[in-house]
């Protein structure tokens, strides 16, 4: 039977939450390259197949109409505007790579984790700022304060799982920590 709070598996919890949170920060950075397209995409699917989405929520459907006309806009005439949708999306997956710490030696890196946990909170004064500076509807910035919430979540099992292991490995012999 295997000990589920020992080291070994301590430190397999810790990298498959690592890797579900990374994919997932990946996901969300590579979605901001093509951001026309997927605009483009979705509008078309509230006119067919989502039609009934866009009927239950037509704000939704007249705000996604709105951003697709302007971001097709800016990619016709400033398509230099979209440049910083790139860098959005470079951020995105560099902080995903510093991860790779944690995932190598958690308790040594676990500054990473809180990191992001710092990251996730700072999502909502933005979000709370400059959403309303920028015309965009409050419900959407609560959309955008969502992905904070929700990525702190895993972050903070994460942590707790890192505490526990570095709590496991300092009463346990040299031998015994996993590598």
């Amino acid at each position: 039977m295997s000990d589920t709070n020992g080291p070994r598996a301590l430190l397999k919890r810790i990298r498959v939450w690592l890797i579900v949170f990374v994919v997932c920060l990946v996901l969300s950075g590579v979605t901001a390259f093509p951001l026309v397209t997927e605009l483009r995409l979705l509008d078309s699917s509230l006119e067919g197949w989502a039609a009934p989405m866009a009927e239950l929520l037509p704000g939704l459907a007249e705000w996604i109409d709105r951003v697709r006309g302007g971001l097709e806009t800016a990619d016709a005439q400033s398509p230099y505007l979209l440049y910083g949708t790139d860098w959005l999306a470079f951020a995105h997956l560099v902080i995903a790579v510093a991860f790779y710490g944690v995932h190598r030696d958690p308790v040594r890196n676990i500054w990473v984790v809180e990191f992001g946990m710092i990251a996730c909170v700072g999502v909502i004064p933005l979000a709370l700022i400059c959403g309303p500076l920028r015309g965009i509807p409050f419900w959407w910035s609560v959309i955008d304060m969502s992905f904070g919430v929700v990525g702190i979540l895993p972050l903070l099992h994460v942590r707790r799982l890192i505490k526990r292991l570095e709590a496991v490995t300092a009463t346990a012999a040299p031998e015994a920590v996993p590598a």
